[in-house]
């Protein structure tokens, strides 16, 4: 499976982003898809993932949708009510069975990177 994610760029806060990730495969729609981020100096961290439901971190649950259109092979991450806290590299990440979701260490597949940076 190869990712490749877009859609980033220079927001201010309180607006909206939609990011993509586009993947290869034909086995698109029995992966899990997850997005991460890694604001600068940090770790990479948890944002949302789409399986058979979707999940979400508390940071982003209620401004953050994660949707997937198998058909073409992509999934999105629609971010609205950006905050400057939001800055960050996004990267998306796919796995047929991640063990412990929440966690980069547990999927298999990673897209190149995307940055969004949210201004105050």
């Amino acid at each position: 499976v190869q990712l490749q994610a877009s859609g980033g760029g220079l927001v201010q806060a309180g607006g909206s982003l939609r990011l993509s990730c586009a993947a290869s495969g034909r086995t698109f729609s029995s992966y899990f898809m997850g997005w991460f981020r890694q604001p600068p100096g940090k770790e990479r961290e948890f944002v949302a993932w789409s399986g058979g439901s979707t999940y979400y971190a508390d940071s982003v649950k209620g401004r953050f949708t994660v949707s997937r259109d198998n058909a073409k092979n992509t999934v999105y991450l629609q971010m609205n009510s950006l905050k400057p806290e939001d800055t960050a590299v996004y990267y998306c990440a796919a796995d047929p069975n991640p063990r412990m979701r929440v966690s980069a260490h547990s999927w298999g597949y990673w897209g190149q990177g995307t940055l969004v940076t949210v201004s105050s």
